[in-house]
């Protein structure tokens, strides 16, 4: 029987199950995201079943901001495009995670993890205490922080635990699963008008977390790659609290994917971003939708949507990372133009292949992320990647921002800007493909 070690790892592991056994459907799994691979074992399900309900709050704190946006901006006294300007300067407020998330280079993925679940809890409900926009921003601030380190942590985590062959299906259905989460904040939102505080008590909710820490201490476990490399740092004699060191060999050892990894992030964050965070406040202000027309469409049409992390995680372990990306990215574009242009009758019906390929493509930019670099700074990997996003994503919005004139509609620069997205079609050319191998091959500098 394995022994648990000091981390709440497991100093051995069983023997993997024959290719030919599937394991029986676990609850979480709904039966629309198709079945378990073959091959899989119950840790490795259990891994990603628990890290997809730390995921599924996550998504649930992303919800609020898109889905509350026009209540958030009224309840400050803002415009549409101020608004968009104070959603660019939320997104900036993530910057401070790329201190954060190398720690889990060297203190570890499980430790940094639940650090993350409390700090993004506490900025959740703080910022339900606003009272001004500074206010706001400087509570997202922190929330965003914890936020990114935890999405890091959490891909790293199922990347490292699951078999080479089913990477993509492990990262894939850890979108999926967390974006219940968003669907449970859409839900909540259609009664934003008859809650107590309003927009407010959703975020209150958004401190639940909290209560489930000592669930997740207990049953999460360190990753077997990072004990590993632990204790070659520490035969090596390196220094296991220097959080720069991931950073700077990142950067050193892999300029060249590096470059490639933050171009396409960016390039593909700009367009989507915008696109995705300003819809729920075009369709009430643009359409004269209620806040439970939008919950509708977000979980009904949203539904079918979403199954587009499962689909293109297991599409990419298949046919390749590189075809798969190139998909979604490339068709981004055209299912921005035909929600923001399209007769709001067919909204809720354009709005599932928009989420499809965004959240593809979401999927996509993790996998890649994680298998382009070593254990000793993929999680650095990571919140690079992640942080890219975010500096995409608040152009994207400071963008849309200088392109719609006050009193006029967002759908314009929404579109145009949306644009960028078919950039990271060109970039996704310049990585190696790597479906199908393992981390210790993938990570192998190779014309960097």
């Amino acid at each position: 029987m394995n022994q648990p070690d000091e981390e709440g790892g497991h100093a051995d592991r069983t023997e993997p199950l024959p290719e030919s056994r599937r394991l029986r459907r676990p609850w979480w799994l709904p039966h629309f995201l198709g079945r378990v691979p073959l091959g899989l074992e119950e840790r490795h399900l259990t891994l990603v079943g628990l890290v997809s309900l730390a995921a599924a709050f996550e998504s649930y704190d992303l919800s609020m901001l898109t889905s509350a946006l026009k209540q958030i901006r009224e309840s400050f006294g803002l415009g549409q495009s101020e608004a968009v300007s104070l959603f660019a300067w939320i997104r900036l407020g993530a910057i401070p995670a790329l201190i954060v998330v190398p720690l889990a280079d060297r203190l570890g993925r499980r430790r940094v993890f639940l650090s993350a679940i409390v700090g993004m809890s506490v900025g959740t409900v703080v910022s339900g205490f606003a009272t001004t926009p500074t206010f706001f921003v400087a509570a997202q601030t922190v929330t965003r922080t914890f936020l990114v380190a935890a999405t890091a942590c959490a891909v790293v985590i199922v990347a490292e635990e699951l078999p080479a062959r089913h990477r993509g299906w492990g990262v894939g259905m850890l979108g999926a699963i967390g974006s219940f989460g968003f669907g449970f904040g859409a839900l909540l939102y259609a009664f934003v008008d008859a809650l107590p505080w309003g927009w407010r008590t959703l975020y209150f909710v958004g401190g639940a977390p909290l209560f489930l820490l000592p669930f997740f201490r207990k049953r999460l476990h360190e990753t077997s790659r990072f004990l590993q490399e632990r204790q070659s740092r520490v035969a090596n004699r390196v220094d296991p609290g220097a959080w720069i060191s991931p950073l700077i060999e990142l950067v050193r050892e892999h300029p060249g994917r590096s470059v490639a990894v933050a171009a396409m992030a960016f390039l593909f964050s700009a367009g989507a971003t915008p696109a995705f965070g300003l819809l729920s406040d075009f369709v009430q202000t643009t359409h004269g939708w209620e806040p439970r027309s939008y919950s509708l469409m977000a979980l009904v049409a949203g539904g079918f949507g979403v199954v587009g992390n499962s689909v293109m995680g297991w599409a990419a372990d298949r046919r390749g990372r590189r075809p798969m990306a190139a998909l979604a990215f490339g068709f981004f574009p055209f299912a921005a133009m035909g929600v923001y242009y399209g007769p709001a009758i067919f909204v809720p019906f354009l709005w599932a292949p928009f989420v499809f390929f965004l959240t593809g493509g979401n999927v996509l930019l993790r996998i890649i992320a994680t298998e382009l670099f070593p254990t000793s700074s993929r999680n650095t990997a990571m919140g690079w990647e992640t942080l890219m996003e975010t500096l995409g994503g608040a152009a994207g919005f400071a963008l849309v921002g200088l392109l719609t004139l006050p009193g006029s509609s967002i759908a314009p620069a929404a579109v145009a800007v949306s644009g960028m997205a078919l950039l990271a079609v060109v970039v996704i050319r310049l990585i190696p493909e790597t479906a199908g191998r393992e981390l210790e091959l993938t990570s192998r500098p190779v014309g960097d």
